[in-house]
């Protein structure tokens, strides 16, 4: 309470005036907690009379500077406050009352520094001095006095303003303490006026923006009709956020493996899972039409690239980082959200990180969490016929000549698309970069198929007990392939090629 100020009480003060007016409307509630609430709410109306009787409207930020303490409460205060600002006032009349009193026209009152007030009377006003006048200093031409009265107005007017000061600093420390005592009502009070501010704030945005009351229980179930972003949502024109359902548990669906081009909405659809499951879990309406929600332990999240270079962390080693913790800590009734695992890093590693830890999370006698796993790595999406628990799930995608529409929409199946340089088209990378990108991908892709092919028939001869070399003339003619401009190719010259193709390949 030390660093307790003028500014504080009276914020005090006008929030207990408030409470009156709540436990009034708590008084006609019929829920139970919003009895038990108005039970326990204390309207501080002692402290609130105290805080309004003593301490002045707008009080300055220091508490040792004075203007603290309101007249009327502290008379020692009040008669020293008069005294800085009436001081002239009172040596003016006292002065016009020896004037009549001793009938010496000349009498005068004033004042300096080293004698301090004093009453003054020229020489031939001296038959006039009446006896309880005492002496105080002899000049050429009068005399000067001091009386008692005049003694205790000097003590009055000079160190009034600092007498002032650390009586006010005094009182308020006194009315501190009084409220420092009263500390364990005020902390219930805020207490009972946080819960109400939290269940206000639940219910206005539950009746503004259509949220439903979610089931929650313990049985390990996710399952969300038509759920929406609760931020995203209010960025968006009224009515265009694409709403998607949900379903996990810890069976059959434990790991939703999630692909679909970048930009299609696989990080947003992810995050509300989460946020509507937090939120159901803290009291709230949710943004859906149905919710029931298994209540989790943890939520994990591993989404977006960042970087500790300070540290000589890079943004793949704090992915990693991120990664490990969640493998150790996540449980069967935990809720983990993994975005593209493996990116920072070539292909191949990325890829069978991704594999590893899509297999350990949804392995029951390791993890078994509830997950969310979207990626961009396809070969992922034949895990759901070797493992049991996973499903694969795809963003919606229309393809319109060389453009995409982005539905935003996450259906069952996998997709092998990830349209990535349509994506980068829509941010504006050169057109002629795009068009090389897409060469490029379509060589790259013909390439893929040829050694996937060959592999597959050698896997086949050798499991038949033969071996040649067919898979090495393919990958040879693949190479060849790829050296040929096709734009330039006359009909004769490709015809001439695929003869010599077609030679190789018998």
């Amino acid at each position: 309470m030390e660093v307790l100020t003028g500014r504080d009480l009276i914020s005090l003060k006008n929030s207990a005036k408030q409470l009156p007016e709540v436990k009034k409307i708590l008084a006609n509630t019929k829920s139970p907690l919003l009895q038990e609430l108005y039970l326990k709410l204390d309207e501080l109306a002692d402290i609130y009379e105290l805080i309004e009787e003593a301490i002045v409207d707008e009080p300055p930020l220091s508490v040792k500077e004075g203007g603290l303490i309101k007249l009327g409460y502290n008379e020692e205060i009040d008669h020293l406050k008069k005294a800085t600002t009436e001081g002239k006032t009172w040596i003016i009349k006292l002065e016009a009352e020896e004037r009549e009193k001793t009938g010496i026209k000349g009498l005068k009152i004033g004042f300096n520094r080293v004698f301090g007030y004093y009453i003054e009377v020229t020489k031939s006003n001296f038959d006039q001095v009446p006896e309880r006048y005492i002496r105080k200093q002899t000049l050429a031409n009068a005399e000067r006095y001091i009386t008692e009265e005049l003694k205790n107005l000097e003590n009055q007017i000079l160190g009034a303003e600092e007498k002032v000061i650390n009586l006010e600093y005094n009182a308020f420390v006194e009315i501190r303490e009084d409220i420092e005592s009263k500390i364990k009502r005020i902390q219930l009070s805020a207490e009972v006026i946080a819960i109400l501010d939290v269940l206000c704030s639940f219910a206005t945005v539950a009746e503004d923006l259509n949220y439903v009351e979610p089931a929650v229980d313990n049985s390990g179930i996710i399952d969300i009709k038509d759920g929406r972003h609760p931020v995203i949502e209010k960025m968006l024109p009224s009515g265009s956020f694409v709403q998607n359902d949900t379903y996990l548990d810890k069976n059959e669906t434990r790991l939703a493996m999630i692909t679909g081009p970048n930009m299609a909405g696989k990080s947003t659809y992810m995050r509300q899972v989460a946020l509507i499951t937090l939120m159901a879990q803290i009291g709230s309406f949710v943004p859906a039409s149905y919710a029931h929600i298994g209540v989790v332990d943890k939520i994990f999240t591993r989404v977006g690239a960042s970087d500790d270079l300070s540290m000589g962390q890079s943004t793949f080693m704090v992915e990693m980082m991120e990664v490990a913790t969640i493998l150790k800590e996540a449980t069967g009734n935990s809720l983990v959200i993994l975005d593209e695992i493996g990116r920072g890093t070539s292909t191949y590693d990325g890829l069978s990180i991704a594999w590893a830890v899509a297999e350990y999370i949804v392995d029951k006698e390791k993890c078994g969490a509830k997950t969310l796993f979207a990626t961009h790595y396809h070969e992922l999406i034949g895990l759901e016929d070797k493992l049991e628990g996973i499903k694969n799930f795809q963003v919606a995608v229309k393809e319109k000549g060389e453009d995409v529409i982005f539905l935003r929409k996450i259906l069952p199946g996998g997709t092998d698309e990830s349209y990535g340089v349509h994506v980068a088209r829509l941010a504006g990378v050169p057109q002629n970069v795009s068009k090389r990108a897409t060469e490029i991908l379509k060589s790259l892709e013909r390439k893929s198929i040829i050694n996937e092919k060959a592999i597959q028939k050698e896997e086949k001869k050798q499991a038949a007990g033969q071996l040649d070399m067919f898979n090495f003339k393919l990958a040879e003619i693949a190479t060849e392939i790829d050296k040929i401009d096709v734009n330039s190719l006359t009909p004769i010259e490709a015809l001439n090629t695929l003869v010599k193709i077609k030679e190789k390949m018998s």
